[in-house]
């Protein structure tokens, strides 16, 4: 990737990977792994490579649809359609991330609504 000049890496991620709910325990341990899996290469990378994670919490999206128990689906679209943050928003966290000058990692962006817990 250095040798490239491809020096900045921005995973997204997920708030689950910090707090899980029942019906999410799968989706909130592949979560916490990616998070490990972006923590481990930015702190072995050393300077010449930034790895930032974003972790949205409910955002505008469609991505409820692929959740397979329908009551679940439910309670989380209701969640959703009460808080989602408009994808924007995290597009504007990754942003500031891979703006900062090249002595600058931003490590972690947590984006989540203001009235979620």
């Amino acid at each position: 990737m250095a040798q490239r000049g491809d020096d900045r890496r921005v995973h997204t991620l997920s708030t689950a990977a910090y707090k899980t709910v029942p019906g999410q325990a799968v989706y909130s341990a592949s979560k916490a792994a990616a998070r490990t899996l972006t923590e481990g290469p930015r702190q072995e990378a050393g300077p010449s490579i930034r790895v930032s994670m974003v972790s949205p919490g409910f955002v505008a999206t469609d991505f409820l649809e692929s959740v397979p128990d329908p009551d679940l689906r439910a309670r989380m679209n209701e969640s959703k359609n009460a808080m989602a943050i408009a994808p924007e928003a995290v597009a504007r966290g990754i942003q500031f991330a891979i703006e900062q000058p090249a002595d600058v990692d931003v490590n972690e962006i947590i984006i989540r609504p203001t009235a979620q817990a």
